[in-house]
């Protein structure tokens, strides 16, 4: 069975009566087909209190969700609360879900951290999840190596918008295993040897010459508590991610990365304006972070690309890349942009949103 087949389409945009409860249906499927089924009980404990009405002041804002639950992420701003509260020991009954125990009534449990938390719980509504994974960088690295076969210039410029903590604005300090292709420094601050689906990629000489990014609310990596917020965000089955984390503060106390408070737009059009070094890829990148950027800066954003795309010259290319869900199949796929010569896009990878598999030329992968 493939990841489609594991779910009902749910337009991203879709917002009214019973949309909520819809998007926490989606995200059960998509944490149980993604092997985080203790994150799929939460979500699905959350599901059938909204459906009965119960969960008290939170769930009462969650049921008259004004926008589109399932852009906005709202299972997972909740389950992100949840998880902290895990953490940090406020509520030992979770850990009864957490530890993977069966035979227990969710939905009371969680009802009761609900009613218990209220105050603490209400502001992880306020926005959405920052789902900062360094496992992405590899499809970025892919993406740069594909670039290069297509006859760009092996000196990368590399701009991203969404960064959250900017931990893959540090992807030319991990080493990657891609399909058998060796790239990066050894030993490396990270190692990624994603589990390979279709032919290996080219093999180029690559370089990263610089990595900046933005992001509306970035977060300090050295600050502790921004740093356990992050934490509460990534699944608890997926432990290897918390290790990756330790990495990257330590990474970030050692040299922070290029990260700017801006929203995607500013950032896009102010980089595009500056000059590009002849011989050089300038390369604007960003991972599942697209369906939170509001339509007039998508707009803004596209429209600057393709007018810098229109000057772009060998010498001086653009590209663009782009891992971001298909909500019709329900899988990741990272498609590429470049100025001249392949402007139309195309999908390049399809991929795990957290790094565990790549399938390249948009190989899927069955589960």
């Amino acid at each position: 069975m493939t990841m489609a087949e594991k779910y009902q389409f749910i337009d991203i945009g879709a917002s009214g009566p019973g949309i909520v409860a819809a998007a926490f249906d989606n995200q059960v499927s998509y944490c149980t087909a993604s092997g985080a089924e203790r994150t799929a009980r939460i979500c699905a404990a959350l599901r059938d209190l909204i459906v009965s009405n119960g969960g008290g002041a939170v769930l009462e804002r969650v049921r008259s969700w004004p926008g589109a639950p399932l852009a906005d992420a709202l299972p997972l701003r909740l389950a992100g609360g949840l998880h902290s509260l895990h953490l940090t020991g406020a509520d030992p009954a979770l850990s009864t879900i957490y530890a993977g125990t069966c035979a227990t009534d969710d939905a009371a449990i969680v009802a009761a951290a609900l009613r218990t938390h209220e105050a603490a719980l209400l502001p992880w509504l306020d926005g959405p999840p920052q789902t900062n994974e360094a496992g992405r960088s590899s499809n970025f690295i892919a993406a740069m190596l594909w670039l290069a076969d297509k006859g760009l210039p092996l000196r990368f410029q590399c701009l991203e918008i969404g960064s959250s903590a900017g931990i893959n604005l540090m992807l030319d300090r991990y080493h990657y295993d891609l399909g058998g292709v060796q790239i990066g420094p050894e030993p490396g601050a990270m190692r990624f040897a994603p589990e390979w689906q279709g032919d290996a990629p080219p093999a180029h000489a690559i370089e990263i010459l610089s990595a900046k990014g933005c992001d509306v609310a970035p977060v300090n990596l050295t600050d502790p508590a921004q740093a356990a917020r992050l934490k509460a965000y990534i699944w608890p089955e997926h432990t290897v991610r918390f290790e990756r984390m330790e990495a990257a503060i330590a990474e970030a106390k050692k040299r922070a990365p290029d990260l700017v408070h801006m929203n995607a737009a500013d950032f896009v059009e102010a980089e595009l304006a500056k000059p590009q070094a002849a011989g050089t890829t300038r390369m604007l990148m960003h991972s599942i972070v697209w369906q939170y950027v509001p339509e007039d800066q998508q707009a803004r954003v596209t429209a600057a690309m393709e007018a810098a795309g229109a000057m772009a010259t060998p010498d001086k290319p653009l590209a663009w890349v782009a891992l971001e869900a298909n909500r019709v199949m329900h899988v990741h796929e990272m498609v590429v942009r470049y100025w001249p010569g392949g402007a139309a896009g195309e999908i390049v990878t399809r991929a795990h949103p957290h790094g565990a598999w790549i399938g390249w030329g948009g190989s899927e992968r069955t589960i």
